[in-house]
């Protein structure tokens, strides 16, 4: 991995429950823009860093036309209007500073004999969490595998959270825009 100064820079948690962390390369100590870095990170803090294998999301170019938060899959915070914009104008989108969060998604999943249901929450900026729900019923013909149960409750919950969010997206820009708004799924 090469990186100059001004670059931006995008690492994965260390552990879990850890947020990833984002910020500008200040100086390459490496040969040929190679690790350690001395990185000014969002929250204001510098330090030298030499990433491990895999620690690396992104490293961007302050020109690159691309959003450093896209590398980490980010979408437009918030549950709602209101905290959807408000997160907008805190995140720094739109003034061309690059921000990165992190969204977490709990599953829960519950037997009983032949039934699985799932909820599948949401664990976003905003201070409501979006929550789905996902069931599957095994056939009295099928040997019992718990584990598809749980694949198939697992996956309608997860859908069913998708088209929520996007539900959500497409609320938050039709109060925004005033105009009626369609959020293709893809």
């Amino acid at each position: 991995m090469r990186a100059s100064p001004g670059d931006r820079i995008v690492l994965a948690a260390a552990h879990v429950g850890e947020p990833t962390r984002d910020g500008r390369v200040l100086e390459t100590r490496g040969a040929e823009g190679g690790p350690p870095y001395l990185v000014e990170w969002s929250d204001g803090h510098t330090g030298l860093i030499f990433p491990g294998p895999g620690a690396v999301l992104r490293v961007s170019s302050e020109d690159e036309p691309q959003e450093v938060a896209e590398a980490v899959a980010a979408a437009p915070a918030g549950s709602s209007a209101a905290p959807a914009a408000a997160a907008h104008g805190a995140s720094g989108q739109g003034s061309g500073m690059p921000h990165v969060r992190e969204w977490s998604v709990r599953v829960s999943i519950f037997e009983n004999a032949d039934d699985t249901d799932v909820r599948a929450v949401l664990l976003a900026d905003a201070p409501e969490h979006l929550v789905a729900t996902g069931q599957s019923h095994r056939s009295p013909k099928d040997r019992p595998v718990p584990e598809i149960g749980d694949e198939v409750a697992v996956a309608r919950a997860l859908r069913h959270l998708a088209d929520n969010l996007l539900a959500t997206a497409e609320r938050d820009i039709e109060e925004m825009t005033g105009k009626d708004a369609q959020v293709r799924p893809t």
